[in-house]
């Protein structure tokens, strides 16, 4: 998750993140696409060589390995070895690497990778297929069924691309090895570490191979894309079978998104956002722009600022945050940027994924797809 990841106040997750899919997104490289183009990527003699470097032979990977049974009262024979067959893959850190050129974001480019004819096709049949589970899941935790529908299919296309990395290998390589280079690599790693932890805790619980489950390059897994403490802390079994699925049971990832964002603050019947214009003659970009995404001013103070609301956006109760997206560099044949007043449930959405550009193509998926069905 995206839940899928969380590195910073959201979760990495869910998620997440970063930003480390945000780097990759707003690059123009969804995690779909980054997993599709690493099938096609030629590895070299040596690089095999290296990816096939298990981690058995790493003093310090079996140090965690000691620490974490003892920690976890897991059986330490079981989690050496499970950590001891992990390998380190080199597109693993390739693909976590920031990117090595400077770029503007896109909002028109970015959402058009997402808002296409195949994701609102299969979101389309997704929801049919799934209305009556949709509807139980919006009365339970009060989280709209095109909200859950645009998280799926912007993810996975609603379980079409789930990863093909070992979960094992990818975040062992990104707890162990994660890139040097990257100038948040100790932070990263020690979160890795910690999804490490609750990946092989979970699998050993389940009784099952933890070097069984694929999933993206950063170890999220499943339709919804959850990260493993994402897993941990907000899946659940809402098809009542006894076993959460989140790569076979449509169910239990619905119900498992729609915990997510419950435990996000998720405000049943909220606007996620407000369009907005400006007052030149009393606009106060910088101060609007200072809080980022996090819903800070009151309608009173937003409109005090320079901001201009009409209607339903006046009568809004909770705090606002100015949400810029870019739309390339003016200067080089970009178009200006596009605003939004995001709310607190525009907030709940980038805490599956730090990125407001992601958020956005969440928005307008399921807004597409609720057409599409009604």
């Amino acid at each position: 998750m995206t839940d899928f990841f969380p590195f910073t106040p959201r979760s990495f997750s869910r998620g997440m993140v970063f930003a480390i899919l945000l780097i990759a997104a707003c690059a123009g490289t969804a995690r779909a696409s980054s997993l599709k183009a690493s099938k096609v990527q030629q590895t070299s003699p040596r690089q095999a060589a290296t990816q096939e470097a298990a981690y058995a032979s790493r003093p310090e990977a079996m140090r965690f390995a000691d620490d974490l049974a003892s920690r976890r009262d897991l059986d330490v024979v079981w989690v050496r070895q499970a950590i001891g067959q992990a390998r380190m893959s080199t597109a693993v850190i390739r693909l976590m690497q920031p990117p090595a050129k400077t770029f503007v974001k896109n909002w028109r480019v970015y959402r058009s990778r997402f808002i296409d004819p195949i994701r609102i096709a299969a979101g389309a049949r997704f929801w049919q297929d799934n209305q009556a589970t949709l509807a139980r899941a919006e009365q339970e935790y009060g989280v709209p069924a095109e909200i859950i529908v645009g998280i799926i299919g912007v993810e996975t296309i609603y379980g079409r691309d789930t990863g093909k990395f070992r979960v094992l290998d990818a975040l062992a390589t990104l707890a162990f090895d994660f890139p040097a280079t990257h100038p948040r690599a100790r932070e990263r790693s020690e979160f890795f570490k910690g999804e490490l932890e609750q990946f092989l805790s979970h699998q050993s619980r389940l009784g099952s191979d933890p070097a069984s489950p694929r999933g993206s390059y950063a170890g999220a897994m499943g339709m919804p894309q959850f990260m493993p403490s994402s897993w941990v802390k907000y899946a659940v079994d809402f098809d009542g079978d006894g076993r959460i699925d989140l790569w076979n049971s449509p169910a239990d990832v619905i119900g498992s998104v729609a915990s997510y964002f419950k435990a996000f603050n998720w405000q049943p019947g909220m606007p996620t956002h407000y369009p907005v214009r400006f007052d030149s003659a009393t606009l106060d970009m910088d101060t609007l722009m200072a809080p980022d995404i996090l819903p800070t001013f009151s309608v009173a103070s937003f409109t005090a600022k320079g901001a201009v609301l009409e209607g339903e956006a006046l009568r809004h109760t909770g705090p606002l945050a100015l949400i810029e997206l870019l739309n390339g560099d003016p200067a080089n044949g970009g178009s200006p940027p596009t605003y939004v007043a995001g709310t607190d449930n525009f907030y709940a959405i980038t805490r599956y994924n730090w990125s407001s550009y992601y958020a956005m193509a969440v928005i307008d998926l399921g807004r597409e797809v609720a057409a599409r069905v009604r």
